[in-house]
């Protein structure tokens, strides 16, 4: 399957649409030279390294046998390529091995990854919040034993919270913490549908679980964090015993075969608290928070696989009247694909501004901090939604084809569909920007939406900022209806079509900023289509967002 990292759409957004040499950020630091360094290494990296092994991990599923999860041809190999590259600590501390290089640089590290092989690249992305969540809540002796091996991908990591009675609602978990002599925890209980849980790439796995102390208060409150190894360190460091904890098994996934989710079982393996004692829900939202940016992520990366692979067949299939014509002259087989790459653009755009976010926030910027935390479920949902649509309209280009596996195509159809569940439901993300990221009075939404109207005024091509300026206004006043909605089931009923409408106008102040920074070329064309074509939706999504509760229950169960 052929795909090739765009880093010049990343060269190009970091530098002229997301402010990534803002002062105050780590971004600050990286120079034109370093920059174009890291991305050209990745990019070789996701090319020639990862891609090819997209296909095999789809024919070849891991698979459990005798006890042991084997993973597909090529991808320890793979693996190895990352570790061994340094890309997993792009953005760790240096003093456990990390480059210490800014957040928005990682980001569009792991995308252009996911790109290139999302089942393989789901490993080192879980490694990535699992070191952010031991370096800021685990004790000294817990940093300086295990965030070096994560750092150097000698050690890999999951996260683990799901129970078979407990989905998204992680109060209900009955996974149980009972204290040791020694300090430690004998952790006992089943998690499910757990990436990477088990296989054969590292010698050691280290999950992040959540269980119960004895006498933890009822609900979400009385959760702990543990991290758990499969093998216990010796005196060295080194994985040495195994602990109590299996995989039961993997399941048969619509999509992903080569990434391993495996049903997890505790029987009383050793464990040891992270953060304080009913307090891992903050711990573990460390680690959540930056996994549901990575998902947008890796919706982001699907999708320009996908759409490259459907413009490469729409200029080579030869369909038509008019002699040596291929699809790509044809109007509708056009709007596919400038809709795709309209999407893509702006939703990258969007992720990598908030990438930019979290560098500010580390450095000290309460406003930044609540901008990426108002930007994240917006990136989670909306990325991982338009990867489903652009793998269905790049099935849609290809016709008859796109259907056959032998293709590809269907494959992305596949992989893609996981992202809207992971790491809370896209519906739960819009009822987190409707609800909690709203809960300020709609101080950082509207602060937001002042940046967008101020750049949209001092804009040069006048004729697109109009239709953005009163995009904003009409999006404004949404959010001022939300905010003043009493009844929380209001909020939630029009909480999706919120998010995609706040998406929308974010995505044309993105298309704005790239067309008045490369005036009258592919940049501003591509502007020209999104505004005129993909802006004008939010009107009808924001006003299904202010129809409230009542339009939904109006209808009795029995009736639907």
């Amino acid at each position: 399957m052929m795909f090739r990292a765009p880093l010049e759409d990343y060269r190009f957004i970091l530098r002229h649409v997301a402010g990534f040499d803002r002062d105050g950020g780590q971004s600050a630091a990286v120079d034109a030279e370093t920059l174009d360094a890291i991305l050209t290494g990745a990019g070789q990296l996701c090319d020639e390294g990862l891609a090819p092994l997209n296909r095999a991990g789809d024919l070849h599923p891991a698979r459990l046998e005798d006890g042991i999860v084997h993973a597909p041809p090529g991808f320890a190999e793979g693996y190895r390529m990352i570790a061994d590259g340094g890309w997993i600590g792009i953005s760790a501390p240096p003093e456990y091995g990390g480059m210490g290089l800014p957040l928005a640089l990682s980001a569009v590290v792991q995308e252009m990854m996911a790109g290139a092989c999302l089942s393989l690249q789901l490993l080192p992305v879980l490694a990535r919040g699992a070191i952010e969540a031991i370096a800021r809540h685990a004790s000294p002796d817990l940093r300086d034993l295990y965030l070096p091996r994560l750092v150097s991908g000698e050690w890999t990591a999951t996260m683990n919270l799901t129970e078979p009675q407990a989905g998204s609602d992680l109060g209900a978990i009955r996974c149980r913490a009972e204290p040791q002599p020694d300090g430690t925890h004998a952790i006992t209980g089943e998690k499910i549908f757990i990436t990477w849980g088990d296989h054969d790439l590292a010698a050691n796995i280290i999950h992040l679980v959540l269980a119960r102390l004895p006498g933890a208060p009822a609900g979400a409150k009385g959760i702990s964090l543990f991290l758990v190894p499969k093998h216990l360190p010796d005196a060295d460091g080194n994985a040495a015993a195994r602990n109590r904890v299996e995989a039961a098994g993997i399941e048969r996934k619509l999509g992903i075969h080569g990434s391993p989710t495996c049903t997890m079982r505790y029987s009383g393996a050793s464990g040891w608290l992270v953060g304080g004692g009913n307090g891992g829900l903050a711990a573990m939202f460390t680690m959540m928070n930056n996994a549901r940016l990575g998902v947008g992520g890796q919706g982001i990366g699907l999708a320009e696989a996908a759409c490259q692979q459907a413009l490469a067949y729409a200029r080579e299939r030869v369909q038509g009247n008019r002699k040596g014509g291929t699809i790509i002259d044809h109007a509708d087989v056009r709007r596919l694909i400038l809709t795709m790459r309209a999407e893509i653009f702006a939703i990258r755009a969007i992720a990598i501004a908030a990438s930019v976010a979290g560098d500010l926030a580390a450095a000290g910027d309460d406003g930044a901090a609540a901008r990426v935390a108002l930007l994240t479920p917006i990136v989670k949902a909306h990325g991982t939604d338009i990867a489903t649509e652009v793998a269905s309209a790049a099935l849609q280009v290809h016709g008859g084809l796109g259907y056959i596996e032998d293709t590809g195509i269907a494959q992305l159809v596949r992989d893609a569909r996981v992202l809207p569940i992971y790491e809370g439901t896209n519906g739960i993300q819009a009822m987190d920007l409707a609800g909690r990221k709203l809960a300020d009075g709609g101080r950082a939404a509207l602060a937001l939406l002042d940046e967008v109207e101020a750049a949209a005024r001092r804009a040069v091509l006048s004729d697109l900022a109009a239709p953005l300026l009163r995009a904003v206004a009409n999006l404004r006043e949404a959010t001022r209806w939300m905010v003043g909605r009493e009844d929380a089931r209001d909020r939630f009923a029009g909480a999706a079509p919120y998010l995609r409408g706040f998406a929308r106008v974010l995505g044309a102040d993105c298309h704005l900023r790239a067309a008045e920074a490369a005036p009258g070329g592919a940049r501003e064309h591509l502007a020209r289509f999104f505004i005129a074509a993909i802006l004008p939706e939010h009107q009808a999504l924001l006003a299904r967002a202010r129809l409230g509760a009542d339009v939904l229950f109006a209808h009795p169960v029995d009736e639907l």
